[in-house]
Order: structure tokens, then C-alpha cells, then sequence
């Protein structure tokens, strides 16, 4: 009965081996699996900075020059390229190659604009945007709100999307995806950086995985904005971390006027900004953040 019984048992676990070696993709399925992806993500590209040679982007639909400006008012005052003595291209201390340095915080705005670099929709805008940050909030940051990414033709407040850190250690990392101020809070009451209206439609991370030399992932994805049934979700190293569901507040954006603002208020390292078209799957997302040489390789 015994040696039946261990018979049964050899055979079982020989039939589970084969069912295994079956199902698991052989080197050269793999490869195209993997070429497929990163053809799939190199379609839906629209915009990529790798810093490697300068702020101008490495591929871009719209204008691919960064610009400069005093304050996001003064745009007839915008300088193409850096002028913030506080902000620097790095040689070799990017996430891939060289990378951008913010040293402190200071007055002035840098953008990429927005015009066909964000496929904005005004009926239903899907998207995703990925960017590398190395920073330790708790010592590299000054007091204050701080958003390393913003994308508005207005402010924070009024058809946005960003994250940021909160003003105070222990500070948390949050994903903003804010509809029209005039949909959201009709009778302004305060700053709507305190207020609870505002504060529900933020996706906020607790001890997030930030630190003194380490890159960590950030990609924010977004479907069906300009919609009844609009979401958002926001990814760290490949894991999600937040999501909002049912956004149904209209994001109306005079295009022309809506920037890409990086490193308002940041102090840290970042690198690899790329931008597409539509949200990413969880398989897209994953291989994103596994890229060895960075976007870059979308590109050859």
C-alpha cells in the first residue's frame, strides 16, 4: 500500500513539473513579450527627459525646451533653458547617467509646456507620467508644502494633477488629480491646502519609501478624466501605493496656458521625466520600472 501510494505521489509531483515547464515562457518567448511591451510604451510616448545632455528633451511631441520663468504669472518673461542658480544638470549622479539637482528652495518656476507633450482630452483624458526621485524628506527638505511635479494651466487648486510632501515631518507623500476649483469648491472658504474638501480627493502615502541615496519610482496614472467616472492611481517602485475612483470634477485647461512645473519647493535629486498618452497596465507599469538603461531604450 505504502509503495502505491509513493508511486501516486512521484507521478503527481512529475505531472505538476511538466504543467510548470509548460506554462513558463522559454528565453525567447520572453525576449518578445519584453519587445512587444516596450514597443507598446514607445506608441504611447509623448514626452521624455533623460537630463543626460542638457534640460532640452530627449523626445518630444510639443516644444521640447525647458523654460524659466520669475513667477507663474510673468510667462511673457520665460527664458528658454535653466536660469536658477539652485537648480543643475549632474554628471553621472542621475538614476541613468547625469540627472537634475535642486539645492534649495528659491522664488522662480521652471515647465516644459504642456501643448502636445499632454495629451489632454476634453472629453476623456487617460495618461500615465514616471519620473525618478532621490532625496531624504525628512533632512533634505525645507519647512513647506513641496511638489517635485505639477501640471496645471492655473494653480494646484484648479484642474491639476501632481504629488507632493506635506509641510512637516514626518511627512507624507500625496497624489493630487484636483478638478476645476469652481466644481470642487464653489464658495471658497481659506486656503484649500487646509481645507477638507480638499484633502478627501488626495491619495496620501504614509511612510514612504524616500531615501539619502536611493532612487525611488514614482508613476502616476490617470483614465477617463473629463468624465463622470474618472480615476487615478499612484505607483512607488512599481507597487500601487494610492488610487482615487469616481472622479467626476471637469478639468477644463486653456492648453496653451498649462505647464509642466517641476521642482517647485524640492530639494533633492530627479530624473528619467517621461509622459504618455493613455493609463498603463500593471504589466507596462512594472516593466517601465524595470527598465536597466531607461527610457532611453524605448527610443533605439
Amino acid at each position: 500500500m505504502l509503495k502505491v501510494l509513493s508511486a501516486q505521489k512521484s507521478i503527481m509531483i512529475l505531472i505538476a513539473t511538466v504543467l510548470i515547464m509548460s506554462c513558463k515562457p522559454k528565453k525567447g518567448q520572453e525576449e518578445v513579450v519584453v519587445d512587444t511591451l516596450n514597443q507598446d510604451l514607445k506608441t504611447a510616448l509623448t514626452f521624455y527627459a533623460s537630463f543626460d545632455s542638457g534640460v532640452e528633451a530627449d523626445f518630444a511631441l510639443g516644444d521640447s525646451k525647458l523654460y524659466t520663468v520669475p513667477n507663474r504669472n510673468a510667462r511673457d518673461s520665460a527664458l528658454a533653458g535653466l536660469h536658477k542658480p539652485d537648480i543643475s544638470i549632474v554628471e553621472g549622479q542621475g538614476k541613468f547617467g547625469d540627472g537634475l539637482r535642486y539645492t534649495e528652495r528659491s522664488r522662480g518656476n521652471i515647465y516644459y509646456p504642456s501643448t502636445k507633450n499632454i495629451a489632454y482630452d476634453a472629453n476623456d483624458w487617460s495618461g500615465a507620467i514616471s519620473f525618478w526621485l532621490s532625496l531624504d524628506p525628512a533632512t533634505d527638505l525645507e519647512p513647506g508644502y513641496c511638489d517635485p511635479i505639477q501640471i496645471t494651466d492655473v494653480s494646484y487648486n484648479d484642474a491639476a494633477i501632481w504629488v507632493d510632501f506635506t509641510k512637516e515631518n514626518p511627512r507624507d507623500f500625496r497624489l493630487g488629480v484636483i478638478g476645476d476649483r469652481d466644481s470642487w469648491n464653489p464658495n471658497p472658504e481659506g486656503p484649500d491646502n487646509e481645507n477638507p474638501i480638499f484633502n478627501v480627493q488626495l491619495a496620501p502615502v504614509k511612510n514612504p519609501p524616500f531615501a539619502k541615496g536611493k532612487w525611488t519610482h514614482i508613476l502616476i496614472n490617470f483614465s477617463h478624466l473629463n468624465t463622470s467616472n474618472g480615476t487615478a492611481t499612484l505607483y512607488i517602485d512599481g507597487v500601487l501605493k494610492g488610487s482615487r475612483n469616481g472622479i467626476s470634477d471637469p478639468f477644463t485647461w486653456d492648453l496653451d496656458q498649462s505647464n509642466i512645473y517641476l521642482g517647485l519647493g524640492y530639494i533633492g535629486l530627479m530624473d528619467e521625466l517621461s509622459i504618455f498618452n493613455r493609463d498603463l497596465n500593471t504589466d507596462e507599469i512594472e516593466g517601465l520600472f524595470q527598465l536597466e538603461h531607461g527610457v532611453k531604450e524605448l527610443l533605439q
